[in-house]
């Protein structure tokens, strides 16, 4: 089992290490996870803290250009664009409340949904990272585990 984990510049990657925890505990044999991670999300990864699961970045993806004139090295990874449509994607959107309420984000979410297939596991309400208390918090960890252990096994 191959399980690919990305994360942005949202503080809930600092539930990182317990995802991979309970990653392994629900796969106990043959999993192998790498994780993609933005440039913002690595000021809240503690790499002592997942191991020796390799972490693969934006420079990681570009590195390989500086050889060639090009403007546009900040482009974050576009794995999702190049992703085999066949393979389930599990969602699990975190931000700040007024983020999360904002129109544009419920049409953004329909699309990945509806017209892609992905699995969304939405924000809880809780206070926030800014202090705000609302929708926004990502969802438990337990949760996403138990979503994404019923998605990979087709249910």
């Amino acid at each position: 089992m191959h399980i690919l984990v990305g994360v942005t510049g949202s503080v809930a990657t600092i539930k990182l290490p317990l995802l991979i925890k309970q990653l392994k505990e629900s796969f106990p044999t043959n999993l192998e996870i790498k994780i993609i991670a933005t440039h913002a999300s690595q000021h809240f990864i503690n790499t002592h803290e997942i191991g020796s699961i390799s972490v693969l970045t934006d420079k990681d993806e570009w590195d390989a250009w500086k050889k060639i004139p090009d403007p546009v090295l900040h482009i974050d990874t576009c794995v999702l664009r190049a992703w085999d449509s066949s393979k389930p994607v599990v969602v699990c959107p975190a931000m700040n409340t007024h983020m999360w309420s904002h129109p544009i984000t419920s049409k953004q979410l329909t699309v990945l949904s509806q017209e892609l297939g992905y699995v969304i596991v939405h924000p809880i309400s809780k206070q926030l990272a800014c202090g705000d208390v609302g929708i926004g918090a990502m969802a438990d960890v337990s949760d996403i585990v138990a979503v994404a252990l019923k998605t990979l096994n087709g249910q």
